[in-house]
């Protein structure tokens, strides 16, 4: 088994637009959470969104790559874009190498609704334009970026609900620790319009908290009453440990642990066994103790019930080991398929600038996590090792390790 290292990170989140963006305004606590007038002219129960900016491409990508991306998509390349850097990754690099991509994406709402309005409206599907179909499925974000980096490797893309991204990066881990690939770009977007989270609004998913939206995603805390819907790109370059030092490549942190599961159970509410399984399986892969663990950054997303069984599952792994505990969901709300990479790279941050960053809104602590050590305030620690827990509709489950490199 070889040695998997993370040598690139980049994001596009509603905290920040790049990694110093996002590491202020995590050691700040500062929320990415507003009102959104459109949702409000649908009818929506919540209005409630993280708040991000499209980037503009224009001058970046020539019409005919811009034209089959998604919103999801735009954030993606930015970020990843970022990461290559980060990771001294270049064209010529990507031409001459057999570089993959495993990236997470569960859904692409605007490009279908639109193409059907068209359909409807027209009677002619030939006005859809040539670039639907890449926007409209799942894989858009991969089948983009393949092409506009000209990628060799391997090509597909993990549809895990909101484990997604994290599911991609810990297969990237297996593919390269077994020998098959050296790189893989990884990670996962999340689209933020009003349309895809229709039927999440639908379903009472949704905190209703509008008067101080900073304050609406509140994990663990007694009052949560939903979370709010966010998104971004967030990606990892993901290589072998050879590949690392054989190109001088910066390592920031090495992936140890991998773990998952299915609850097997309810297609939407969660359950404590199964959680608990991915987390074992993780720790039992990375072969440490949970004392070992020094963060854990939470799954969970300010819904009643999710929150309580996360925190049964955790109490159940950890025991008496107090881990320092808190869900960056507070700041962002929940980025769904791109959370797990995004709250990897957060984790990250942490861990090279000393800190964790506060579970905001932390005031009332909920009955299930009275013994817990959840970190409500900035708080300068030395952190050597990070567990990231994403779970999913359908009952998936995963669960990333993560530590300082060391020779």
């Amino acid at each position: 088994m070889k040695r998997v290292v993370i040598t690139g990170m980049g994001i596009y989140s509603t905290i920040g637009k790049n990694l110093d963006e996002v590491r202020e305004s995590l050691y700040a606590g500062k929320s990415g959470i507003g009102v959104d007038p459109r949702r409000r002219e649908f009818g929506f129960r919540s209005a409630l969104t993280g708040i991000i900016e499209r980037p503009v491409l224009k001058k970046v990508l020539p019409r005919r790559m811009r034209i089959g991306m998604a919103e999801q998509g735009e954030y993606s390349y930015v970020a990843t874009m970022e990461a290559l850097n980060n990771a001294k990754i270049d064209q010529d690099f990507l031409n001459q190498n057999e570089v993959g991509i495993i990236y997470g994406n569960d859904s692409s709402s605007i490009p279908v609704i639109e193409a059907i309005d068209i359909v409807r409206q027209k009677k002619d599907t030939a006005l859809i334009g040539s670039g639907s179909i890449f926007q409209s499925m799942n894989s858009t974000i991969t089948m983009n970026l393949a092409v506009i980096l000209k990628l060799k490797g391997i090509n597909f893309t993990i549809s895990g609900a909101c484990a997604s991204s994290s599911h991609a990066i810990g297969l990237a881990y297996f593919l390269i620790a077994n020998n098959q690939q050296d790189i893989i770009i990884t990670g996962g977007g999340q689209e933020v319009n009003a349309e895809s989270m229709g039927s999440f609004d639908g379903l009472n998913a949704f905190s209703k908290k509008e008067d101080e939206p900073h304050k609406a995603s509140r994990p663990f805390d007694k009052n949560r009453d939903g979370l709010v819907p966010s998104g971004g790109g967030a990606t990892v370059i993901v290589e072998s440990l050879d590949s690392a030092l054989k190109r001088g490549a910066p390592i920031l942190g090495e992936v140890i642990g991998y773990g998952f599961s299915s609850n097997g159970d309810h297609i939407s509410v969660p359950n404590v066994e199964g959680p608990v399984v991915s987390l074992e399986r993780a720790i039992k892969n990375a072969n440490i103790n949970v004392k070992d663990i020094d963060y854990v950054n939470a799954h969970a997303t300010s819904t009643p019930v999710g929150d309580e069984y996360e925190a049964k599952a955790l109490d159940l792994v950890f025991g008496n080991h107090k881990v320092p505990i808190s869900s960056t969901k507070s700041m962002t709300g929940h980025e769904m398929w791109m959370g797990g990479a995004s709250e990897v790279i957060y984790s990250m941050i942490m861990m090279h600038n000393d800190f964790i960053a506060p579970n905001i809104n932390f005031e009332t602590p909920d009955d299930s996590v009275l013994n817990m050590n959840i970190i409500h305030k900035t708080t300068e620690k030395k952190i050597n090792t990070i567990l990231s827990n994403s779970f999913g509709f359908g009952g998936t489950n995963s669960t990333l390790i993560i530590k300082k490199y060391s020779k």
